[in-house]
């Protein structure tokens, strides 16, 4: 259960709840973090070698770009052995029906049976491609590399984190506010923020894109999540900052 703790700083109240400090003053600003919309951690399906790495920690990539590559000879090798098998059977499929349909001397169970050996093999080489594409780390969307653990010829396992990829153009500021006080947000409003970021405030405008249907039972406070553009990534994510009242 979250834990609750309370205490006076003088003319505000301090509640921490899950991890993020949320002030409300009473000059009716109300505290939070930012964070990046996109922001994951990316690992293989499959244990190996990193063979190759594609990119470097601070590099921007592209949504399905390739960030690194495990050893795959064994698996390369093994889809061409399936591409000579699922020609060799497609072709006698296509062979047997052009007998079938010119005359008797093949039977239907014979040209079911040629069909269903290309049917399997077109599976087996579909699941050699897609072994094969599990040595290669893609990146599901864009952003830039935050982190990058392994270095080439390291062993990796499988599921083991292994990058970190990161979008700071758009970011969430999030808040969690007095189940009292939150009536007055509504979905898509806009709202004005200040980030705190060393001895200056920097201040954005953003919308609201999501209010928590819930109040959470032990700290009586409502989550809501305001998104604001960060295009040239002034504002890091991780830094907290305030919503001003209008």
């Amino acid at each position: 259960m979250n834990r609750l703790i309370r205490r006076k700083l003088g003319l505000a109240l301090v509640i921490v709840c899950c991890g993020t400090a949320d002030v409300l003053a009473t000059t009716g600003q109300w505290l939070g973090l930012t964070e990046p919309v996109f922001d994951v951690v990316l690992s293989l399906p499959v244990p190996g070698i990193v063979s190759s790495l594609a990119v470097r920690e601070g590099d921007f990539v592209k949504t399905n770009e390739v960030i690194l590559e495990l050893d795959n000879r064994l698996e390369e090798l093994e889809v061409d052995r399936r591409k000579f098998v699922l020609d060799n059977r497609k072709a006698d499929w296509e062979s047997t029906r052009t007998v079938f349909e010119k005359s008797n001397s093949v039977s239907r169970d014979e040209l079911l049976k040629k069909e269903a050996d290309y049917k399997i093999a077109v599976a087996e080489y579909e699941t050699a491609v897609e072994q094969l594409k599990r040595r290669r780390l893609i990146s599901p969307g864009a952003g830039v590399v935050a982190e990058l653990k392994p270095h080439t010829g390291e062993s990796c396992s499988a599921y083991e984190p292994v990058a970190r990829i990161v979008d700071t153009r758009r970011c969430y500021f999030v808040s969690n506010v007095e189940a009292q006080s939150s009536v007055r947000f509504k979905p898509q409003q806009k709202l004005a923020l200040e980030i705190d970021d060393g001895d200056q405030k920097v201040r954005v405008e953003g919308n609201i894109v999501f209010i928590s249907p819930v109040v959470d039972s032990s700290s009586g406070l409502q989550r809501i999540k305001v998104l604001f553009e960060n295009p040239e990534g002034k504002i890091r994510p991780g830094l907290s900052g305030r919503i001003i009242p209008e």
